[in-house]
């Protein structure tokens, strides 16, 4: 059970949210909005994320899923699955990305290992060695570069604010 209450979702900031959501809002948002202006904030940080970025989305839905097996949020995994799935990662791919080493799996790539490295660095770490950024320059263009690190720094956001207050997972839903 979540720590608090979600809200009932009223209001200007929950119509924008429910409208980048295509229409409903979720138990992440219903706990958002306790601050609308944190909310309406977060909205359009991660509706750029998500929806105004060059980077592809199956290297983004890559960075999440990491992202929540190394904060053992296990929201935002059941919340991006079916992103992935349509993103074009895998039942392979998820199995890596819960494997402890991804240096070596056969499942990924080499440039998903590099961005693997890169975010593994920044949630464990938070700095990153020069190594796995320079691995990174010839995958990517500058804007992706700076794109790939607001995602990923995004992402270590939103699963620290769900596990911390522990909200429940999202119901299924349809794409």
């Amino acid at each position: 059970m979540a720590r608090l209450p979600g809200t009932d979702g009223i209001g200007d900031t929950a119509d924008r949210i429910r409208t980048r959501r295509g229409g409903d809002l979720r138990p992440l948002d219903r706990m958002l909005l306790h601050s609308p202006q944190l909310a309406d904030g977060w909205n359009s940080l991660l509706g750029a994320i998500r929806q105004r970025l060059s980077l592809p989305a199956d290297i983004r839905e890559l960075v999440i899923l990491r992202i929540a097996v190394l904060n053992r949020a296990a929201y935002e995994w059941a919340a991006h699955e079916a992103d992935a799935r349509a993103a074009g990662l895998g039942d392979a791919q998820f199995d890596a990305l819960r494997a402890e080493d991804t240096d070596a799996h056969p499942a990924l790539d080499e440039r998903q290992r590099r961005v693997l490295a890169y975010t593994d660095a920044m949630t464990r770490d938070v700095h990153v060695p020069a190594a796995v950024f320079d691995a990174l320059r010839g995958d990517f263009t500058t804007p992706e570069l700076v794109e790939l690190t607001a995602t990923v720094a995004a992402y270590s956001m939103v699963s620290r604010f769900l596990v911390a207050l522990d909200v429940e997972l999202p119901v299924a839903r349809a794409r």
